[in-house]
């Protein structure tokens, strides 16, 4: 956490200076059994909106989860994000969402969602540009699912890939990451020139972190499912917020407040 550490506190004197990218699920919000019964902190839209401000726009979101599904959570706060793993862009709150990656072939969604089987305990999610099959409910079946997309992907003839993270497989382009939607954001105003900070928690969030650190920048892991304790920079989502609140305490002038 010290080369983090750094990176903030060298933004605390000068806020021009640094870019923050957030994960949602597991980072800014706790895990939930299931992607629709997690719940956002009431104080936890403000809070976001007093940094975006202080940051002068250069904040955004980077997540698994459809830009859509991340403002209908966070209303009526909207900044810049990178939906479902980078397959979606938004550089500011005003701009459209624009597709990084075509939406997944009907074909293959439909065929991930009959090896996923009939099972009520596996989740099958379409967010457009990939498919997920979450199995939190269902823990045991995680290595045999995996081995059938895994197969699914070797046979198949298009540019697709398994990409694991907190008990689901999501099956995506092999063109987006998270890591290439930081590198986009920090190419372009407000975010270029500054040094970027990734918080989050999963093995999707590594390109990110590696991204920051070429950048000059810092990862911060938040412990769960992929990041032990001890090895990681936060113990919970709550702590996450926590810190995040007590930085704004000292990174914003009193009239933001």
């Amino acid at each position: 956490m010290e080369d983090a550490r750094r990176v903030w506190n060298a933004a605390l004197r000068e806020p021009e200076a640094i870019a923050l990218f957030l994960d949602f699920d597991g980072t800014l919000v706790e895990i939930a059994e299931t992607p629709e019964a997690a719940k956002s902190p009431p104080a936890l839209p403000s809070l976001l909106a007093r940094l975006s401000r202080g940051l002068s726009g250069a904040l955004a979101l980077v997540s698994g989860r459809p830009i859509a599904d991340l403002d209908r959570r966070l209303a009526p706060f909207r900044c810049a994000a990178a939906g479902v793993h980078g397959a979606e862009f938004r550089l500011d709150a005003g701009s459209a969402i624009a597709m990084r990656a075509a939406p997944l072939d009907a074909r293959v969604r439909g065929d991930v969602a009959k090896l996923a089987g009939d099972d009520p305990r596996l989740l099958v999610e379409d967010k457009g540009g990939a498919i997920a099959v979450h199995y939190r409910l269902a823990e045991h079946l995680g290595p045999e699912l995996e081995r059938r997309l895994e197969d699914y992907i070797r046979a198949s003839d298009g540019d697709l890939m398994v990409q694991p993270g907190r008990k689901v497989f999501e099956v995506l382009g092999g063109a987006v990451s998270k890591g290439d939607a930081v590198r986009r954001f920090m190419s372009q105003p407000p975010f270029a020139g500054r040094r970027p900070l990734m918080i989050g928690d999963d093995r999707t969030d590594v390109s990110a972190f590696e991204v920051c650190a070429a950048l000059g920048g810092a990862g911060l892991r938040v412990a769960g499912e992929f990041f032990a304790s001890d090895a990681a920079d936060f113990a919970s989502p709550a702590e996450v917020r926590q810190w995040l609140g007590a930085q704004a305490e000292l990174f914003f002038a009193p009239e933001i407040r």
